[in-house]
């Protein structure tokens, strides 16, 4: 893959009236939603651009939901009719979505809005590969076998102080907002345990101390699937309980998530606990030192490093990509 994988991005240039959701942000990504942002940035600085199409794998979508959405022009208002009308001047500027309906392309979104933004552009969502942090096979739109689930990664760089020398004494831990019923669910079991501390609002700890004190860290399904708290715990040398029924975990075609993870049906919530105990010492040993084996796939680095989040997620590109290159019956420049 690192030598023979190519991807075409459609150009733009920085008088382009929308350059600021198009072009690679010209800053260091942060935020909940940084994953859209680092991926675009690295991958354009990266060998695996090709200015020739007719050597490329995939097409690149460069559009960015997460700019579109805060840009006054657009807004969440606007972004399906945005989404429309690019696929439309691509298809009829260039030959290379035509032939195959869009199958060899791809874009990617972190926030929650990039799944409903394809809703009046049809091809995108159906054929398409949706690199999307909201990947749940539950909803229509998401085909998993297509497309691939985006980490969502609040960027942190190098180690945690004492990762290794923490101790967890606390058996499990969730902070976040009462957002879902699963989160409501959470909450009304255990909401005063000693064991299990759930969290709603603002904590008067520091949210490092408490990952860091916890053998078990839950992720548990808000708005959507996904969170970023699966790689704050994995960063913090956490075991990640997934509670969120649906969930096309990230890296799933590369990592076996049994081997560093617990993953509990929002149903047996009340059996959290016993779930968690029933893990003996050297279960919990093996799954915790897994955690610190992966937890360098969830990182993301403005200079990519080998098998960090940038790699991953190429690799799950590269293995949609078609075995057979369709041949470009047109020139190769653009159609005028």
């Amino acid at each position: 893959m690192n030598r023979s994988f190519k991807i075409y991005c459609y150009p733009h240039k920085r008088d382009d009236p929308f350059a600021n959701a198009l072009l690679p942000v010209d800053f260091e990504p942060g935020g909940n939603y940084a994953s859209e942002s680092y991926f675009k940035k690295v991958l354009m600085k990266s060998h695996f651009i090709t200015k020739d199409p007719s050597k490329a794998d995939l097409f690149f979508l460069p559009f960015s939901i997460a700019r579109l959405r805060h840009d006054p022009r657009v807004g969440v208002a606007g972004i399906q009719d945005f989404i429309r009308d690019y696929i439309f001047n691509i298809s009829q500027n260039y030959p290379y979505w035509n032939r195959t309906g869009g199958a060899d392309h791809f874009y990617v979104a972190c926030h929650s809005i990039g799944r409903s933004a394809m809703e009046k552009a049809d091809e995108v969502k159906l054929n398409a590969i949706q690199v999307v942090c909201s990947s749940s096979y539950f909803l229509s739109g998401y085909i998993a076998h297509k497309d691939t689930s985006l980490p969502q990664i609040w960027p942190r760089q190098g180690d945690p102080p004492d990762l290794a020398l923490s101790e967890r004494k606390k058996l499990a831990f969730f902070a976040g907002s009462i957002n879902s019923p699963v989160r409501e669910r959470l909450l009304q079991v255990w909401r005063n345990d000693s064991e299990i501390s759930v969290h709603f609002g603002r904590l008067t700890t520091p949210y490092a101390d408490e990952l860091l004190g916890s053998k078990f860290c839950l992720h548990v399904k808000g708005f959507e699937v996904n969170t970023a708290r699966i790689a704050d715990s994995l960063y913090y040398g956490c075991v990640p309980v997934i509670i969120a029924n649906h969930y096309d975990l990230p890296f799933a075609d590369i990592l076996n998530w049994k081997s560093f993870s617990i993953v509990v049906a929002t149903l047996d919530i009340p059996l959290l606990k016993q779930v968690l105990k029933g893990i003996s010492l050297d279960e919990y040993l093996m799954l915790q030192s897994n955690v610190l084996k992966v937890r360098n796939h969830f990182q993301w680095h403005v200079s990519p490093v080998d098998y960090d989040a940038f790699y991953m997620v190429m690799y799950e590109l590269w293995l949609r990509r078609s075995s057979v290159r369709v041949p470009l019956s047109t020139p190769m420049d653009p159609i005028h």
